[in-house]
């Protein structure tokens, strides 16, 4: 039996070794397993029981003299010791003995110059199904020539950790060895820790090659190729904007940008499912086909048609696909240098301008900043609008100081002339506590176009001197009242009022977060009055 240099892990006597099977060969597998069950369009439909999301407090970087100071230690980034990572590894290992083993060896990089090789061994094959479509797969002759890995992850979601002996949080780890090179996930299913492992690790590797690491998505014009990146946190459309039939797909959610220009770092797609529609959103409904893993939406058991609505048993309803299921996607998935960058954000308390125009200062304070916000009712206890500071538009994934990525966008849109917009994807006319409406997507995809295109260079600016920005005064397919988050408001005063304190929710988080940017950086915020 080949088992690939599992052993080297720890991993001795494994019932059997399977690498790189298709994906109608992990299906069958998991299906065979019962992993999970198939949907009328064919795509593996699977539950992930306790964990339906991220578990943040579970997650853990290997504290080692290499690396110790380059990581922004606290409670995104918490240290483990070697001895304790050693020690789950090794349980990890004992677990897997005896067991069936999946194995994908891939890539991480769409350009050749920064590619990455992760090799990810599976408990699951539902898993290694996911993984497969998710990172960019080997041709034959590149899997034959493959070698050692750069990164290897083991991944045991049915091992579950003691906090007391193994001295972590839960039952569930997620840990990097950046010095070994080792990731190992265990007690949790949900399919986004093992990608997101894999973007922890290329946010810290890339950017000792120049090349900026970021969470987000990007497309570009098929004829001209101008490229335009999407910053945005979960549920403020960076999926469905750059999902736009009239330009190619680079990707969705984790790209670099090199001195050559923008590179996907995956092969596939990881989209909400959440009231999805054909109608809405096309090209992601179309995805959930033969070869997708559906994770956590609630199916018929008789019919297996899906309800997209019924959040039982989360909204974080998922499915994984590759990214060649979008009819205009850009394979290999790289582009030129962004000409737009778009920060993208659900303003709950629904003040910000739907679009506005940053310089470079102000950019780099919305980068750092990375805001939206979480509804009313969400949780428990939440009964205003809560504001959302995720750093870089993805803190929990980011291991070292924020300035660093910080600097390297701002580097960049200095040399490039790179334009900047935030636009928010939120409420209009109110807050949504209030029952006011979410701002209506063709509006936001007329604002996201003319941005693109150039539209704006030639329309006049006004600025809004509570969030100290720029908002265009009219745009092609949108009415010019809504435009003017302000005018919106019946109630003025309360807009102000509103407008205030969200103003000074940034400035308080700025000054506690970033005590050390630089003044021109903090000073480009909002200024509450």
């Amino acid at each position: 039996m080949e088992t690939y240099g599992i052993e080297k892990f720890g991993i001795i006597g494994p019932k059997a070794v399977y690498r790189n099977l298709t994906p109608a060969q992990l299906t069958e597998a998991a299906l065979r397993r019962g992993e999970g069950t198939l949907s009328t369009t064919g795509a593996l439909v699977v539950t992930t029981g306790k964990y339906t999301g991220r578990s943040p407090n579970d997650k853990f970087i290997v504290d080692t003299p290499a690396v110790h100071d380059d990581i922004a230690w606290g409670k995104v980034n918490r240290p483990i010791s070697k001895e304790k990572f050693e020690s789950i590894k090794g349980k990890v290992a004992a677990y897997l003995q005896g067991r069936e083993i999946f194995i994908f060896d891939g890539f991480a990089g769409a350009d050749k110059k920064y590619t990455k090789k992760f090799r990810i061994i599976n408990e699951l094959a539902s898993q290694n199904l996911f993984i497969h479509q998710l990172l960019i797969r080997p041709t034959a002759e590149e899997l034959a020539a493959y070698g050692d890995a750069d990164y290897t992850m083991l991944v045991a979601p049915g091992f579950k950790c003691d906090p007391e002996v193994d001295g972590v949080n839960s039952e569930a780890a997620i840990m990097i060895d950046y010095e070994a090179h080792v990731i190992v996930i265990c007690g949790s299913q949900y399919a986004g820790e093992i990608k997101k492992s894999v973007f922890s690790t290329m946010n810290y590797v890339m950017t000792k090659e120049n090349v900026l690491p970021m969470h987000c998505s990007a497309n570009m014009d098929p004829v001209t190729h101008e490229t335009a990146v999407f910053f945005g946190l979960s549920g403020t459309g960076k999926t469905t904007l750059s999902a736009d039939p009239a330009r190619m797909l680079i990707g969705d959610d984790e790209h670099g940008w090199s001195p050559d220009g923008v590179f996907n770092f995956e092969g596939g797609c990881y989209a909400k499912c959440i009231n999805l529609s054909a109608e809405h959103e096309p090209d992601i409904y179309n995805a959930i086909r033969f070869g997708a893993l559906v994770e956590n939406v609630v199916m018929d058991p008789e019919t297996r048609e899906f309800d997209f609505a019924d959040d039982s048993l989360t909204e974080n309803t998922r499915v994984g696909y590759p990214v060649n299921y979008i009819n205009n996607a850009q394979i290999p998935g790289e582009g030129g240098i962004p000409k737009v960058v778009i920060f993208l954000t659900a303003d709950a308390f629904g003040v910000l301008p739907p679009i506005s125009r940053l310089d470079k200062n102000a950019a780099m304070y919305h980068f750092v900043t990375g805001f939206t916000s979480k509804l009313a009712g969400t949780e428990r206890g939440i009964t205003e609008p809560q504001p959302t500071f995720s750093t870089l538009f993805g803190e929990p994934f980011m291991p070292m100081d924020p300035s660093v990525y910080a600097e390297m966008l701002g580097e960049k849109l200095d040399k490039y002339g790179t334009k900047v917009y935030l636009v928010n994807t939120g409420w209009a006319g109110g807050s949504a506590a209030a029952g006011a409406k979410r701002m209506k997507l063709p509006y936001t995809r007329a604002m996201v176009t003319a941005a693109l295109n150039g539209t704006f260079d030639n329309i006049e600016f006004k600025h809004h001197d509570v969030f100290n920005v720029d908002y265009p005064v009219s745009c092609p397919g949108v009415p010019d009242e809504m435009l003017d988050a302000r005018g919106m408001w019946a109630d003025k005063d309360a807009y102000d009022a509103q407008a205030n304190k969200l103003a000074q929710m940034f400035a308080d988080n700025f000054a506690k977060k970033y005590p050390n940017m630089p003044a021109e950086i903090a000073n480009a915020g909002p200024k509450p009055v």
